[in-house]
């Protein structure tokens, strides 16, 4: 039915009395190392778009744009949208509360970010296939969980955009230091590589590791 992301859920929410409709995504779920990284992009009714492709800048599900794309879209986003916000959740925070609860602290601070800058509130959320619990004024009612929602809402393609470039410069700045270099955060950005498996059992973890990920990965690695 959606070949590319488009403003459909928000045309209908914007008709429905609801101004400021909030894509939100999340990025590095699935990573030995490094943060978890939530944005929520709100974009404006007035936005002309006609597929993915705005002002020569491509916006989709950011899994599927270069870096150079991406580092393009994310300028734009950011200087177009009404209001954006990134937020982040440590691995020392993953490794107290779990990934689950420290993903939607990530949220929650995102969208605390976006209503700052906004100087206002976000009054309803499109979400990537979660429902976000504990925000302020934004009950369940008010979300819309959508299940490969970066492919199919413009809003949460940008979010995914502007948290996946954050995170990518983040773990590029971590990963050039020199003690942890040998991990190859530069080129992985935490994910479990080769190299980066390789390094893990010849020198151990750091404090940017995620423990359980890592325990589960050597578990494994023993097994075999």
């Amino acid at each position: 039915m959606y070949k590319t992301p488009n403003l459909y859920f928000e045309r209908k929410l914007w008709k429905r009395g609801y101004i400021n409709v909030g894509g939100v995504d999340e990025v590095g779920r699935g990573c030995f190392a490094g943060p978890v990284v939530a944005a929520c992009v709100v974009l404006t009714p007035n936005l002309y778009v006609q597929g993915v492709s705005v002002d020569s800048v491509k916006i989709d599900d950011s899994k599927k744009l270069t870096k150079l794309q991406r580092e393009r879209a994310s300028e734009w986003i950011k200087k177009n949208a009404l209001t954006w916000g990134i937020g982040e959740a440590s691995a020392s925070l993953i490794n107290r509360i779990g990934l689950t609860k420290a993903t939607e602290v990530s949220f929650r601070k995102a969208i605390l970010v976006a209503n700052e800058r906004l100087g206002g509130n976000v009054d309803f959320l499109l979400i990537d296939a979660f429902y976000i619990p504990y925000v302020r004024g934004l009950r369940r009612k008010n979300q819309i969980a959508i299940v490969n929602g970066d492919e199919i809402s413009l809003s949460i393609a940008a979010a995914s955009i502007i948290a996946k470039v954050y995170r990518d410069t983040l773990m590029e700045k971590i990963g050039s230091r020199r003690r942890y270099k040998k991990y190859g955060w530069v080129n992985s950005k935490g994910y479990g590589t080769k190299v980066h498996r390789e390094a893990i059992i010849e020198y151990g973890i750091t404090g940017y590791h995620r423990k359980k990920f890592v325990e589960t990965f050597i578990g494994r690695s023993k097994e075999n």
